[in-house]
């Protein structure tokens, strides 16, 4: 267990991308928080939803464990619209989401996933400009890569439960199974 100080310790750290070219989703969350910054993984607080969602939605034959992120290569890759690690993601302003945005649609024109899932429509909306955006498939695209929007699966998005997430991402699991883009 970590201490308070060890996590406010980690704030404004930047935790590596799980990635590589041609991944059939590229997983892309708001941002890290604490925990994550402090322990170096992906979604690493303990009420979030991510990781029994990817398993429940299909994308992984278990469920795996933060620590266990650099298995996901497997199957898909992580990043972040904004990579440093926050308390909070409204302690991210709207520049630093735009900014955000633009490295992301860098990263993945070079690396061309066949999907881009971003886990949280606001943050879609505010990194893409989007107001309009909705949860499912957009139809914006980052060249040939097609944008998803997911629920976000912070324990804080109680409208939202693992169940119903699950069937979102299994939504989009489909799609790029069957090459849909």
């Amino acid at each position: 267990m970590l201490t308070p100080e060890e996590l406010q310790a980690a704030r404004d750290t930047v935790i590596p991308d799980v990635i590589a070219d041609g991944l059939s989703v590229l997983f892309c969350g708001i941002n890290p928080g604490l925990m994550s910054g402090a322990t170096g993984h992906h979604f690493a607080r303990p009420g979030n939803r991510f990781w029994p969602v990817l398993h429940l939605s299909g994308f992984t034959p278990r469920q795996l464990k933060p620590a266990e992120q650099d298995e996901l290569l497997s199957y898909v890759g992580i990043t972040n619209v904004v990579s440093r690690a926050t308390a909070r993601a409204d302690e991210i302003d709207a520049e630093e989401f735009r900014e955000g945005g633009c490295l992301l649609t860098a990263k993945v024109e070079r690396l061309r996933p066949t999907w881009l899932a971003v886990v949280g429509v606001t943050a879609y909306r505010t990194a893409f400009g989007d107001r309009k955006a909705r949860i499912g498939p957009q139809e914006h695209t980052i060249g040939t890569t097609r944008v998803w929007a997911l629920p976000n699966p912070s324990g804080l998005n109680a409208h939202w439960t693992a169940q119903t997430m699950a069937e979102e991402y299994a939504r989009l699991r489909l799609a790029a199974e069957s090459g849909r883009g």
